[in-house]
């Protein structure tokens, strides 16, 4: 297993982002055409991208970072087949390994479904296992999506 960083995507890489990014995310976050994942990687301050492989060099999860007004923020992204295995913790420490704090949405009910039509299960118990803190208050109300605020800062 192995972890590849990347500041700047291929062509190759932004189609597996896009096939993860619309197959794992609720339906309403769906991005409907490559160029619509383009413009929305455009829009990233500073990216550095992270592509989970396995041995046989088959991409099981992408994750990013990216700044915002003075902070990193981050999203990531596992193939629902590698789900429980792990994959999410190794990928998301190698963000915690380059950053000193993360910040993100998280989506906290269990009321979107993704785009084969099953629920899209809330990953903030993942989350709160892995150091995070919610800020259930603090939220991203917007027709596609209702989240709450979480971070991570490394331990002084």
């Amino acid at each position: 297993m192995i972890i590849e960083e990347t500041s700047a995507l291929t062509d190759s890489q932004k189609q597996v982002a896009f096939t993860l990014w619309n197959n794992e995310y609720p339906a309403k976050l769906e991005m409907k055409s490559m160029q619509d994942m383009e413009d929305y990687l455009r829009t990233l301050a500073n990216p550095a991208h992270y592509f989970l492989k396995d041995d046989e060099g088959q991409t099981e999860g992408w994750a990013f970072t990216f700044t915002r007004e003075n902070d990193t923020w981050f999203a990531i992204s596992i193939d629902e087949k590698v789900h429980g295995q792990g994959k999410g913790k190794l990928l998301l420490n190698k963000l915690k390994e380059k950053n000193e704090s993360l910040n993100g949405w998280v989506i906290d009910h269990n009321n979107d479904v993704r785009r084969d039509g099953e629920i899209y299960y809330s990953p903030v118990g993942f989350y709160l296992k892995n150091g995070f803190e919610v800020f259930w208050d603090e939220r991203l109300e917007l027709p596609v999506m209702s989240a709450a605020r979480m971070r991570w800062t490394r331990d002084k």
